[in-house]
């Protein structure tokens, strides 16, 4: 049993992980903290703020509250509220308890302590003083309670409050100098991690990119052995999924290559020599090692998408071509082996290749005979695109009239002058022989496959006009599969 590998996409994901990981666990280390440095400085800015409150108001207002009840006793309810001391006592304390709840150091803890106790006193007194002064109490005797009672408690509990303040100040004095520590050993940490982060990515990452771009080193060399002639060769397999399908895919056409010709030598039959010459006209080395050099080009340069992207429209591409000896394939399969083709060609011709393709999905299902359009988009693109300044695009449109499967493959390329549209229409029809210097070998092959597997009534179409473009018609039955 095959022992199944690794995929490509996870090598690559791999490769991301090593290098992102790590450096996001250092960040994540830093900003939790930064974060904890920076929520216990706001605590501790936040009490300071509460306690000053009180230390800057608290006092003025309820010795003044106090001594407008004594000196005003009798009309006291008409100049101000006087249960407004108790209120200040009662909210002082509600807030100065929820800080000693809170409180972190035992100093802190004490002064609070100390300041709550106050406050009850304090209490206790002035509602001892509203009680006499209320009920015509003796006025000597309440300013005198008012002078020892209240002002000395309530600057007790100022004095008090002015303490606790002072406890928070070192806190923040001591938080500062923990954050200099921390910033020191934060940096020392995170030179060492980083040293170790750099080396052992770099040493994984050349491991995982070695272990992606050595295959297909291997397959460049095996396909230029092929385009040689030497059709013997095989690829190794390996152990990543997506390069041991191509690899697997190129044995086969390695190996289907070598029986065609040979078929063509022993039988020497006109359609076998004709898919046999197409066959090899398709999976010409050449367009291979170049696709090959740019996946390693891509790689090397972590486009991992872009990699995935052209690994799986090149294993597409020959899974068509081969199509386990089949001389018929739906529609469906025929539009994405010349969309796996033209996605390959675009990323080589980005510059000056678009494409679009639109075939009805009723046709999807019919039979058509391989590699019937795919020869017919690379005719455009090398004779009509590339032999045009700018962008050029090509245009290929299926439908089902008639009974007939109709489709046209239009170019906005250079385009043909008369004399050569005539000379290649000969060329398609065989009235006169192509060769390399005349061309038109894809399109004759095309045609008389067409012809021989069809009947003479069906074949290739061709209109040009020089510098507008050229228009190829492909006209067969619709048959279901």
């Amino acid at each position: 049993m095959k022992k199944k590998g690794s995929s490509l996409k996870n090598r690559l994901y791999m490769l991301l992980l090593v290098s992102l990981l790590p450096l996001t666990i250092l960040i994540t280390y830093l900003l939790v903290m930064t974060n904890n440095v920076s929520a216990q400085y706001d605590e501790i800015v936040e009490k300071i703020t509460k306690a000053n409150e009180y230390n800057i108001n608290f006092k003025d207002d309820l010795d003044y509250s106090m001594y407008i009840i004594v000196v005003n006793s009798e009309r006291a309810n008409d100049i101000i509220d006087t249960n407004k001391p108790v209120q200040m006592i009662d909210e002082a304390r509600e807030m100065f308890g929820t800080l000693s709840k809170e409180a972190d150091t035992e100093a802190a803890r004490t002064r609070l302590s100390g300041i709550l106790k106050s406050l009850d006193t304090l209490k206790d007194r002035v509602i001892e003083i509203e009680e006499s002064a209320l009920n015509s109490g003796s006025y000597e005797v309440n300013m005198e309670r008012l002078d020892l009672d209240i002002r000395v408690l309530t600057e007790l509990i100022q004095e008090e409050i002015q303490f606790y303040i002072y406890e928070q100040t070192r806190n923040m004095e001591a938080l500062k100098e923990g954050i200099r520590s921390r910033v020191e050993k934060a940096i020392t940490i995170t030179s060492i991690l980083l040293v170790i982060i750099l080396i052992g990515a770099l040493t994984i990452s050349r491991r995982i990119m070695e272990g992606i771009t050595s295959p297909i080193r291997h397959l460049c060399r095996a396909a230029e052995r092929a385009g040689s002639g030497d059709f013997e060769t095989r690829a190794h397999e390996e152990k990543i999924d997506e390069i041991a399908v191509l690899n697997a895919s190129f044995n086969r056409m390695v190996e289907e290559i070598g029986k065609l010709v040979e078929d063509i030598r022993v039988e020497e039959l006109n359609l076998r020599a004709a898919e046999l010459r197409l066959l090899q006209e398709q999976i010409n080395p050449h367009f291979l090692y170049n696709t090959l050099d740019n996946i390693i080009w891509l790689a090397e340069s972590k486009e991992t998408q872009q990699v995935v992207s052209m690994v799986s429209a090149l294993s597409d591409f020959f899974r068509t071509t081969l199509s386990k000896g089949k001389d018929y394939i739906s529609v469906k399969d025929e539009e994405a082996h010349i969309n796996s083709y033209l996605q390959i060609q675009q990323f080589r011709y980005r510059d000056i290749l678009d494409y679009e393709i639109n075939i009805d999905e009723e046709a999807y299902d019919c039979e058509i005979l391989k590699l019937t359009l795919q020869p017919l988009v690379e005719n455009a693109l090398y004779h009509g695109i590339k032999g045009k300044r700018g962008l050029g695009h090509i245009y290929v449109i299926g439908c089902i009239r008639e009974g007939l499967l109709e489709f046209q493959v239009k170019d906005d390329g250079i385009g043909m002058k008369e004399s050569r549209l005539n000379e290649v229409r000969k060329i398609i029809t065989g009235e006169i022989e192509s060769t390399k210097e005349k061309g038109g070998f894809g399109l004759f092959n095309v045609n008389e496959r067409i012809r021989l597997n069809y009947g003479h009534e069906y074949g290739l179409k061709i209109e040009s006009a020089y510098g507008k473009g050229t228009c190829i018609w492909v006209t067969v039955p619709a048959v279901k599969k």
